[in-house]
């Protein structure tokens, strides 16, 4: 062998070590940046609907506490059928949204005398004690919460029927993060007998 033929071991492609350049490294953190930010709107859509699920459930307990209270007084004869109407068509409930106060003299949710001689309502919470009753229990006041009830006689494919009535009654309140009303709406049917 001669030394012009001189076998020269050369790999044929040069491997190169390269890093990330620069304009790799702002997409990924761009793309990056996007998955965050869309988590972080998700934590807080999360956050907003777990606190107004308990306005809410407040919402739902106030319309039903007062269906609760026609039916009683139906069912304890407190009422003659002809008072479970609104007040325009002579009963004793009154057809306008009234704020939420404790039952008056009568002891039936949403009459007039609810506003003459009833107290706001309050929701009683457990303070840091996380006992309800004690001392330092946080009261709310239920001031953004106002209620509808309306009776009218059950209509069937147009034509009234005899001894029944809808009873809806509608809560209306602002969420405490959005100004906007929500509602909620009961609706049951009442008939004079029990």
């Amino acid at each position: 062998m001669t030394a012009d033929r001189a076998v020269r071991f050369q790999p044929r492609f040069q491997q190169r070590q390269r890093g990330f350049t620069l304009l790799e490294v702002l997409i990924s953190m761009v793309v990056l940046t996007i998955g965050l930010v869309s988590l972080m709107a998700t934590i807080a859509t999360a956050v907003w609907a777990t606190q107004s699920t308990q306005e809410d459930m407040i919402a739902k307990q106030i319309a039903t506490e007062a269906m609760e209270s026609i039916f009683t007084a139906r069912d304890t004869s407190q009422l003659t059928w002809s008072a479970i109407a609104n007040t325009g068509t002579g009963g004793i409930f009154v057809a306008t949204p009234m704020p939420i106060y404790t039952a008056g003299t009568d002891g039936i949710i949403g009459t007039a005398d609810d506003t003459t001689t009833g107290q706001p309502e309050v929701l009683v919470e457990p303070g840091p004690d996380g006992i309800v009753g004690t001392a330092d229990d946080v009261k709310v006041p239920l001031n953004n919460y106002t209620r509808t009830i309306a009776i009218a006689q059950a209509v069937q494919a147009g034509v009234p029927v005899a001894n029944l009535n809808t009873i809806t009654v509608t809560v209306t309140y602002y969420t405490s993060h959005m100004n906007v009303p929500k509602t909620y709406v009961l609706q049951d049917f009442i008939s004079p007998y029990h």
